[in-house]
């Protein structure tokens, strides 16, 4: 894609790919972290740029590979590496107090094992099984992202009107997942679709109604009484309804 034009084999262009691939993903982890460790933005804000940011600009970067088969492995190494290191500081093994403070709530390293970690996983799962071959993958990575980072974002700060069975969720917060997950899903779905990454699709159209149901489905299992189990229930639900659909 992008670095075709560059690059007569395939291998090295993979391999840059992944190179500037991991480097732009952790830049943007990296002024978080600093941000966080300053105080220029708090701690849950922290937290839920990462968790919304960091997916578009991972899926972006796939079109920097090549088409060949392996390239989705090394695409997949970069969220691979970035789970590992998380699980080491949430485990104690590294110390990353920067790492720390912008991806807990409590300033807790072990809270990063729990939604930082299947954050990682749902990552490093999508893009082996789906890649660019299937709508599917990108769907359930975009709701998860920009669904649930900004249900939570918004219903933390305007979300007074508590769910009826879950106090912990809001219904401004579950309006926000229902509008921002499909507004991240539609365009990166339809956008890899105007690529022609998944052969002949339903078109602009058909593609909104479905994505519209995926989202309404996962909207309805994020405001359930679940805690921090929210990046796999939202990716199963995208997944299972996402592979009946598209």
């Amino acid at each position: 894609m992008w670095l075709a034009p560059y690059f007569e084999n395939a291998w090295l262009q993979d391999a840059v790919a992944t190179i500037l691939t991991f480097a732009t993903a952790l830049a943007w982890l990296r002024i978080l972290d600093a941000l966080a460790a300053r105080k220029v933005i708090g701690q849950n804000l922290s937290r839920k740029l990462i968790h919304i940011g960091t997916g578009p600009i991972f899926v972006l970067c796939w079109n920097l590979f090549s088409p060949q088969p392996a390239a989705r492995f090394l695409a997949a190494l970069v969220p691979l590496a970035i789970t590992a290191q998380f699980a080491l500081v949430g485990a104690g093994v590294i110390k990353d107090p920067a790492a720390v403070q912008a991806m807990s709530r409590t300033g807790d390293r072990r809270e990063i094992l729990r939604g930082p970690l299947y954050y990682g996983i749902v990552f490093v799962v999508c893009t082996l099984v789906y890649w660019r071959t299937s709508p599917v993958g990108i769907l359930a990575l975009m709701l998860m992202c920009g669904g649930d980072g900004l249900a939570d974002l918004v219903g933390r700060r305007w979300g007074s009107a508590k769910l009826p069975g879950n106090p912990a969720k809001s219904w401004v917060g579950s309006g926000a997942m229902l509008v921002a997950g499909f507004a991240f899903a539609f365009v990166f779905v339809a956008y890899f679709s105007r690529l022609g990454f998944f052969g002949p699709g339903p078109g602009l159209s058909g593609v909104a109604w479905r994505t519209a149901v995926v989202a309404l489905a996962a909207t309805l299992v994020e405001a359930l009484p679940i805690r921090d189990l929210d990046n796999l229930t939202i990716t199963v639900t995208a997944v299972v309804l996402g592979t009946i659909l598209f």
